[in-house]
């Protein structure tokens, strides 16, 4: 019973720094920036392997791959975030998410480690004009000299613009 409550009081507000403090987030890399997804939403790592691209899709979808009999549609974070050209190699990898039952793939430079952050190592993330909207960010993450951009992955893979998880589901 008590796992239903903790579920019922962090999806109340998704913002709020005390929700999501004290939850344990996996460190990726892009570029030069370092972010932070919750883990829980992580169903696996693996290394980047070639695609089956996808006629029409978006830029920032690679393509399929085939995971244990599951179509796992891949999506380049580097492209959607407009961080430069992608490139691939011994450190690029795919996590592969789960998202309200759904499984995709996105791909990043390379991960880091899982942080676990406190109620006052979370910071509101500022308003202003970034390459990612601030509607996908639940804050900012401070550990020592680093900061991690924290993202809201269940609202940036089922965001109108993405079109993954509304399709899939249709």
């Amino acid at each position: 019973m008590q796992t239903t409550q903790q579920n019922t009081a962090s999806a109340s507000d998704d913002k709020s720094g005390r929700d999501i403090a004290g939850h344990e987030f996996l460190a990726f890399t892009l570029g030069k920036e370092e972010y932070g997804i919750d883990i829980l939403k992580v169903q696996e790592i693996r290394g980047y392997e070639t695609v089956t691209r996808i006629a029409n899709a978006p830029e920032f979808i690679k393509g399929v791959v085939n995971l244990r009999g599951i179509i796992v549609p891949i999506v380049d974070m580097r492209i959607k975030f407009n961080l430069g050209d992608p490139t691939y190699d011994q450190f690029t990898v795919v996590i592969i998410l789960n998202i309200g039952g759904r499984v995709v793939g996105m791909v990043v430079d390379s991960v880091s480690d899982v942080i676990t952050l406190s109620p006052e190592q979370v910071k509101p993330a500022p308003e202003m004009g970034t390459a990612l909207n601030t509607d996908y960010l639940i804050g900012l993450g401070t550990i020592d000299q680093r900061m991690l951009i924290l993202v809201d992955i269940d609202k940036l893979m089922s965001s109108a613009e993405m079109g993954l998880i509304e399709k899939m589901a249709a």
